[in-house]
């Protein structure tokens, strides 16, 4: 008897029931059979095409009613979808940003920023009363006598200004805030009232050099979004920035909206004038609270001060900044507590 250990050259062959190839052993017939392979059957878009017309075919001779609908609603469905297409390319070739040289702004030469804060919205079809309060859209805490006389006074002073510097360009600040009061800015109505006052006798040296900035919400828009629009008309920075509004309001806007913005102090000048007699100890507790507010929040990016801008914007008005000034895009978009950590096209120039 012989012995094979287990993986040894000598160990017998093993028995295959089905032998290997493409052929096999049927066990119950006693015959070989031949496996089928399968056929691999290529795609054939051509011969798809004409499998997929002839079924229409027949269908169109059993329902031609029915076909007639289908075709005719996918003919009218894809002539939509290339109209929606062809809109959408439209629209947004219309958005691409100009490519706009520097002797295409408007004003090149202007290089200092002369800008008044708006705080109401002229409201009466008449232009001879413009110092007279029922003129003008006054909140509760602005129903005050003598409170238009200050918005006229703010109105002049910007045009004196903007007068004594050539390179000044004036620039009135206000958006649509009010919503009784219609979609009106208050930067278009300061720049009605001088209109109406004949530039206070400066008309053919101001006012082809005043514009308006008609978004801004808040005291620290008003700055920032008068900077940009400068940008966009001029094609640079201001070098001296010129805030007038009320001398109240001085420590809000040389010192912490400057501040958040970064501007040099030595190019940053106010010029405030007093509020009503009537309305001045009002006055000064509400500012000591905004100030407060602004400290904490010198962006009005969070809290109380965003959902105040919230309020003062009823129509929903889009705001198109930081198209006009991509330099400074990401002072746009950054809030907090601390000041902006990214660099300012002012920085950069000399005091």
């Amino acid at each position: 008897m012989n012995h094979y250990s287990f993986g040894s050259s000598g160990s017998p062959k093993p028995f295959l029931a089905y032998p290997r190839g493409a052929d096999f052993f049927d066990l119950e017939s006693g015959t070989t059979r031949r496996v089928r392979k399968p056929k691999n059957s290529p795609f054939h878009p051509i011969k798809m095409l004409k499998s997929f017309g002839t079924r229409i075919q027949y269908y169109s001779k059993l329902h031609p009613l029915l076909v007639f609908v289908i075709s005719l609603s996918l003919g009218l469905t894809i002539i939509i979808i290339l109209s929606l297409y062809e809109s959408h390319y439209r629209m947004m070739s219309s958005y691409r940003k100009p490519n706009v040289s520097s002797n295409n702004y408007p004003f090149p030469k202007l290089q200092n920023l002369v800008m008044v804060a708006g705080h109401s919205v002229y409201t009466s079809s008449s232009c001879g009363k413009v110092d007279k309060e029922d003129s003008w859209f006054l909140e509760s805490y602005q129903k005050n006598p003598g409170q238009a006389a200050t918005f006229v006074r703010h109105i002049q002073e910007g045009v004196d200004i903007a007068a004594k510097d050539d390179a000044a360009l004036l620039m009135f600040s206000g958006g649509e805030t009010r919503k009784n009061a219609g979609p009106r800015s208050e930067a278009q109505s300061y720049w009605s009232v001088a209109e109406s006052e004949g530039w206070f006798g400066k008309e053919e040296n101001v006012r082809w050099r005043t514009l308006t900035e008609e978004h801004a919400r808040d005291s620290f828009e008003n700055l920032l979004f008068s900077v940009c629009r400068f940008r966009e008309l001029t094609g640079t920075y201001p070098y001296n920035i010129t805030v007038v509004s009320y001398d109240f309001k001085e420590e809000r806007f040389a010192h912490l909206h400057r501040s958040a913005l970064g501007f040099p102090e030595s190019r940053f000048f106010y010029l405030g004038t007093p509020a009503s007699s009537t309305s001045k100890e009002a006055a000064l507790k509400g500012e000591a609270l905004v100030r407060v507010q602004f400290q904490g929040d010198p962006y009005g990016c969070q809290g109380s001060l965003y959902r105040k801008k919230l309020n003062r914007d009823p129509f929903h008005r889009s705001i198109p900044y930081p198209n006009g000034c991509p330099e400074i895009e990401g002072l746009f978009r950054y809030c907090g507590a601390a000041p902006y950590p990214g660099s300012l096209p002012w920085a950069s120039k000399t005091s």
